[in-house]
């Protein structure tokens, strides 16, 4: 139902499960409810034919923006299955940035989660002329009385009771490689949103390269918390279903950790942040235990980290290191890898810088990180860690199927299947983005002679001082930010005479910090101001940055109170910073790190 190579894997998984689960989601009363694959692809057929019944047709586009719940990925497939083209938005996108991108792609149908997507929808309708329906995910949804309004499971019923079997299978028959399943829009850390055209080879062989890469089976289970409307979780979720692994859909990312300790995933994509945040909470109450506890914690993370510099490299473990082991597992890791439920086998992560100290502290518990890197444009995965043999401080080696080249500025081209045909109504992006059929990254890294890759920065966010020192401010963000008393950091540089710094810093981590100060404050203002933090978080800054070149360190820096954050503007909406917008909001304080 997707195309002639996945609608027959995926077909083919309805019938060989059947009865058993491929999707979960939670109630009201917070019980996990399965869906059986058999009832999987009915939703699916069902909501195809209503498709069909509408009217759409070939190439049609239509809009996604929706919170996670299986509903997503039912619309997701049946619209593939009328060899139609989804546009997916993130749910926090703004009305405005909805109307631009709904309005170039011309969407017929909208398919939205909650009252809020709906009201959006709704307001936006009268200047979307091509929009004949706006489908409700929710049944808890108040509609508007018009002709456009319909639930999701009406639109399902209307299918049943008229199925379009013939039809679907005639469009399933005239599916091609080169059909556009999908137009995703990059959020973009400046300028306008393009849109990024994927056709069904590239999910082919992106299913196709993982499933070598990656050991799975139909026993693992996974949890969908990050967008559905990014290519990374998208496209994990439909690895998962290509494999037989039962999906639970968590509407709300914020309920991760607690939901991940019930669920207890084997697998689960995951971003940088997540990792951050749940290192510096790990380190946070380790803060706080008896000075013996401590002593155990970083005697148990040392004996897990030599013990890992066997394993990776396929050699046994010396025998008094394996009986160290078995008691620092006992005693420490067992309950760290309880954090994230117990019984994860690895967990790919992409989309941002991992200090290589947090991807070491991981695997030193026994947390499996696929630490990788790629774009919406190379449908995600570029690079990953293989099983044995990965090197903490890359990006992991090149997929099976994907050519990666070093060019001009050491940037990072890519050619494979998986790549981009281009960006919707952009020829000129799209001629920008190719050099003799290999795409341009815009990243800056290299190769070794294993083919493992390893990132510099993203070109464009390369800094040049007043003095002609260019500087990588990811890399500098990555050391400092990797300490669990900053939450957020923006480097500023760029034409300056030094290096800067804004800095968010984690109150929880504070509030913990200064139990063992005298410190008495009544506002965040107060706390950011006092001399004992500010001197603390100048000593964490020195600290991270004493291998830098001087040219490279933070001279000054400016702690800030309030988070970054995607409905605030200084983050897009997969958590990267939006650097243009951070340096104007936040002018004046930039000046005075300059002044004198």
């Amino acid at each position: 139902m997707i195309n002639k190579q996945t609608s027959g894997l995926f077909r083919h998984n309805v019938e060989k499960f059947g009865s058993k689960n491929a999707a979960y989601f939670r109630s009201e009363n917070g019980t996990w409810i399965g869906i059986s694959w058999t009832r999987f692809g009915e939703m699916v057929s069902h909501t195809a034919s209503a498709l069909l019944n509408i009217g759409i047709t070939e190439g049609d586009r239509i809009g996604i923006i929706s919170s996670n719940m299986p509903e997503w990925t039912v619309a997701d497939l049946a619209i593939q299955s009328v060899r139609a083209i989804s546009v997916p938005l993130f749910a926090t996108t703004s009305a405005e940035q909805t109307f631009f991108m709904f309005n170039q792609t011309e969407v017929t149908i909208i398919f939205v989660g909650e009252q809020d997507e709906y009201n959006k929808a709704v307001a936006l309708a009268p200047r979307l002329p091509f929009l004949k329906k706006i489908v409700a995910f929710d049944s808890q949804v108040i509609l508007a009385e018009d002709n456009l309004s319909i639930y999701f499971s009406d639109l399902m019923d209307s299918g049943r009771v008229n199925p379009m079997e013939n039809e679907l299978n005639q469009r399933l028959r005239e599916s091609t490689d080169e059909d556009i399943y999908t137009i995703i829009y990059t959020s973009g850390t400046s300028g306008e949103p393009k849109g990024v055209m994927l056709n069904n080879a590239s999910m082919n062989h992106f299913i196709k390269n993982h499933h070598e890469r990656l050991p799975m089976s139909e026993s693992d289970t996974s949890i969908c918390f990050l967008p559905l409307s990014h290519i990374f979780e998208r496209g994990w979720s439909m690895i998962c279903l290509a494999e037989g692994i039962a999906i639970y859909y968590l509407r709300n990312p914020k309920q991760i950790i607690e939901i991940i300790r019930e669920v207890k995933p084997t697998l689960m994509c995951a971003v940088p942040r997540f990792f951050e945040k749940t290192y510096a909470g790990v380190l946070n109450a380790i803060e706080n235990a008896s000075p013996l506890k401590k002593a155990i914690f970083h005697w148990a993370i040392r004996t897990g980290a030599k013990r890992i510099e066997y394993t990776r490299r396929e050699q046994q473990v010396p025998w008094v290191l394996a009986v160290k082991y078995w008691f620092a597992d006992r005693l420490v890791l067992q309950t760290g890898r309880s954090v994230l439920g117990g019984k994860i086998r690895f967990m790919p992560c992409a989309g941002a810088a991992l200090s290589d100290d947090i991807v070491q502290f991981f695997h030193s518990v026994g947390v499996n990180i696929k630490y990788g890197y790629g774009l919406t444009e190379t449908s995600a995965t570029v690079s990953c860690f293989t099983d044995t043999n990965f090197i903490i401080g890359s990006a992991g080696r090149v997929m099976p199927g994907v050519e990666v080249k070093i060019g001009d500025n050491d940037e990072i081209l890519v050619k494979s299947a998986t790549v981009t045909t281009g960006y919707y109504k952009r020829p000129d992006a799209t001629a920008e983005a190719f050099v003799d059929g290999w795409f341009r990254t815009g990243d800056a890294g290299w190769l070794d002679a294993e083919n493992n890759l390893y990132m510099k920065d993203r070109i464009k966010d390369l800094m040049k001082t007043s003095s002609g020192k260019y500087i990588a401010p990811q890399m500098i963000e990555t050391l400092v930010g990797a300490h669990p008393a900053i939450d957020n950091i923006s480097i500023i540089g760029d034409k300056q005479k030094y290096v800067t710094a804004l800095i968010v810093p984690s109150f929880d981590h504070l509030k913990s910090w200064i139990q063992h100060h005298e410190i008495v404050f009544t506002s965040r203002h107060e706390l950011v101001a006092h001399p004992a933090v500010v001197k603390y978080i100048q000593q964490i800054v020195e600290a991270a940055q004493i291998n830098l070149s001087p040219y490279e360190q933070i001279k000054r820096f400016k702690l800030l109170t309030e988070e970054f954050t995607i409905q605030t503007g200084e983050l897009t909406s997969t958590l990267k910073t939006r650097r243009a917008f951070v340096a104007e909001k936040f002018k004046a304080e930039i000046e005075e790190m300059y002044k004198g």
